[in-house]
C-alpha cells in the first residue's frame, strides 16, 4: 500500500518526461530517472543526509553538500548522488542514496525533482 496519495501532476510528469518510451524495461526506467535528475538538479546545494543508524535505529542527520549525480552505472537499482561534508576535500567525496537527501537551500526545480523521486519510492514504484 502506497504511503502517499496519488498526485496527478507528478504522475503526469513521471509518465511524460521521466519514464516515457521505456517500455517497462528496468534499465531504461533507471536511465530515464537518472538523466531527468542529472539534467534537473542544480548543483551544488546544501542538504541534510538522513540515515538510519544500524545500531540504534535512530535517524542521524548530517549536513552535506550535494555535488551531482553518481556515475550512471551506479544508478541501475537506485539513485545516488555524490556528496561531501562541508569543508571536505575531493578525497572526502562519497555516495549517498537520493532517498536519504533532504535539500536545505536548493532551488525550486531541484526541490521538485527530489520530491518526484521521494514520491516515486513512497508510491512503491520500481524500475
Amino acid at each position: 500500500m502506497p504511503s502517499v496519495e496519488r498526485d496527478e501532476n507528478r504522475e503526469n510528469r513521471i509518465e511524460t518526461e521521466i519514464i516515457v518510451d521505456t517500455d517497462n524495461d528496468k534499465e531504461e526506467r533507471a536511465m530515464g530517472w537518472y538523466y531527468y535528475l542529472d539534467d534537473t538538479l542544480n548543483v551544488p546545494f546544501m542538504a541534510k543526509l538522513k540515515k538510519k543508524s544500524r545500531k540504534t535505529g535512530t535517524v542521524e542527520e548530517k549536513e552535506v553538500e550535494v555535488l551531482g549525480m553518481a556515475p550512471d552505472d551506479d544508478c541501475l537499482k537506485d539513485m545516488y548522488v555524490d556528496v561531501v561534508y562541508p569543508g571536505g576535500k575531493d578525497e572526502d567525496i562519497f555516495t549517498a542514496k537520493l532517498s536519504e537527501i533532504e535539500p536545505i537551500d536548493a532551488d525550486d526545480e531541484t526541490n521538485e525533482a527530489i520530491a518526484d523521486w521521494h514520491y516515486w519510492l513512497a508510491r512503491g514504484y520500481k524500475f
